[in-house]
């Protein structure tokens, strides 16, 4: 049997969460003021109340001198004139036993019974210590205490109490009416990015990766829909970075393959007579091959974070050195002059040391690959902060500007006529850069056309 889910859209559940949090605000705010209002209302005619009573009671004392015939005087309405009545016997009942009020005499004894006390009753004396005294002619005469009991509240107050509770009503449902469309909006607001994020994922999950959503604020969602943005390009880029890479190791392999191949069937039908001569051109692409593979080996090794480094503390006088012996042959059958500069007071790096002379001599290849004869080749090392910058500077032709930024990608070459001629893969850059990596320092690159390259390697002392 299957079950039936329902699914709620993010949208809808923000705007029953906020019209649930507005209710409730609304709610609890209504009878917040319902009560204060109630409260208050019934404390003010409570002290009306209670001031109409004292000037009642203090009239009748200052007329008659005496509290005889007040219970009846105080029961019947205001303008209706006294009259000397006996008083209410001790245990009549209350004709009013919901009066807010009582009065008790001088000597604390009820003479005009409320609430639960009767004439003759006497009050606890902390009730009646918080009551109001009656003073005549400086003499405390009695004192009014208050029962506790609420006092009655006539139809017109009844009325405006009735209209303040319809007001709240209505205010509530304004409120909840105005809850519910901000609801909407903000819900509809919020998730506008997030909808545009979710067509783009699945854009991007079906193989389409360049996709842009449009930011639309700088709070979390906006930073959620650049970061995705910046995502969607990276892997772009990475897609045609792999594509063209393909390309060009595919281009790398067939050149070579193409020239074996060719030597190999025209010797096989005797069109080509076996000399040492097409042996060695057969045995330098094979080589290339290798040299090849071993390259793209590296650099799998380096980005799976495979790579071997048996690092070991050398001193960079020592490396240079041992780099400027290796090519010096070279250099001076070129005419190149080839230098170095290192201070004596240099840290030791913490390399491996075949690794490095490999990065170097790299770029020492290319040095004297690009500058003419009577150049200048500059190996030199400097203390820069808690590190130790290696560089290897030339007088060579330089590196166009536009051509910088990608200098050690994959497969990049300036001049790609030299390809065919020199045997350049494209990869011994990006190689430099892995390797330079793997050790935790950085590799970068000053040129100008005419002028010179210069290769800096930072490395931690």
């Amino acid at each position: 049997m299957q079950r039936s889910v329902i699914r709620r859209s993010l949208a809808a559940k923000l705007v029953l969460a906020f019209l649930l949090v507005s209710v409730t605000g609304v709610a609890l705010a209504a009878l917040f003021a319902r009560w204060a209002t109630y409260r208050e209302f019934e404390q003010l005619i409570l002290e009306r109340t209670r001031e109409e009573y004292v000037e009642r009671v203090t009239a009748y004392y200052e007329e008659n001198r005496s509290w005889v015939g007040i219970a009846q005087y105080m029961y019947r309405p205001a303008t209706q004139p006294p009259q000397n009545e006996v008083p209410l016997d001790r245990g009549q009942p209350n004709p009013q036993p919901t009066l807010a009020f009582i009065l008790v005499n001088e000597r604390d004894v009820v003479v005009a019974p409320g609430g639960p006390f009767h004439p003759g009753d006497r009050p606890p004396a902390p009730l009646i210590a918080g009551g109001i005294p009656i003073e005549v002619d400086g003499v405390v005469v009695g004192t009014v205490v208050t029962t506790g009991n609420p006092p009655e509240i006539d139809p017109r107050e009844q009325a405006y109490l009735a209209r303040t509770n319809r007001a709240s009503v209505y205010a509530a449902l304004a409120a909840t009416g105005i809850a519910l469309v901000l609801g909407v909006w903000l819900a509809r607001t919020l998730t506008r990015p997030l909808r545009a994020l979710t067509q783009a994922t699945r854009a991007v999950a079906t193989g389409d990766l360049e996709q842009q959503v449009a930011v639309r604020s700088r709070d979390e969602l906006g930073e959620l829909a650049t970061a995705f943005n910046q995502m969607s390009a990276d892997l772009a880029q990475a897609n045609q970075a792999r594509r063209q890479m393909t390309a060009d190791i595919a281009h790398d392999l067939r050149s070579p393959l193409t020239v074996i191949g060719g030597y190999l069937e025209a010797l096989r039908d005797g069109v080509l007579q076996p000399t040492p001569a097409r042996f060695e051109a057969m045995y330098q692409e094979s080589q290339y091959l290798l040299r090849l593979v071993e390259d793209l080996r590296t650099l799998s090794l380096a980005d799976a974070g495979e790579l071997i480094l048996n690092r070991v503390a050398v001193p960079p006088r020592a490396l240079l050195k041992r780099l400027a012996a290796t090519y010096q042959l070279a250099a001076e059958q070129q005419e190149i002059t080839m230098t170095v500069d290192v201070p004596g007071d240099l840290p030791d790096i913490i390399v491996d040391p075949d690794r490095m002379i490999q990065v170097l001599g790299n770029l020492v290849s290319n040095a004297l690959r690009y500058t003419p004869e009577g150049g200048q080749i500059a190996l030199g090392a400097k203390a820069v902060g808690g590190a130790v910058a290696l560089t290897v500077a030339d007088t060579g032709s330089g590196i166009p500007s536009e051509a910088l930024p990608r200098i050690f990608d994959r497969f990049y070459r300036v001049d790609a006529s030299r390809e065919e001629h020199e045997g350049e893969s494209g990869l011994g850059l990006a190689i430099a850069r892995s390797l330079v990596e793997a050790h935790g320092g950085a590799i970068a690159v000053a040129s100008a056309v005419g002028e010179g390259t210069t290769f800096t390697l930072t490395l931690p002392a």
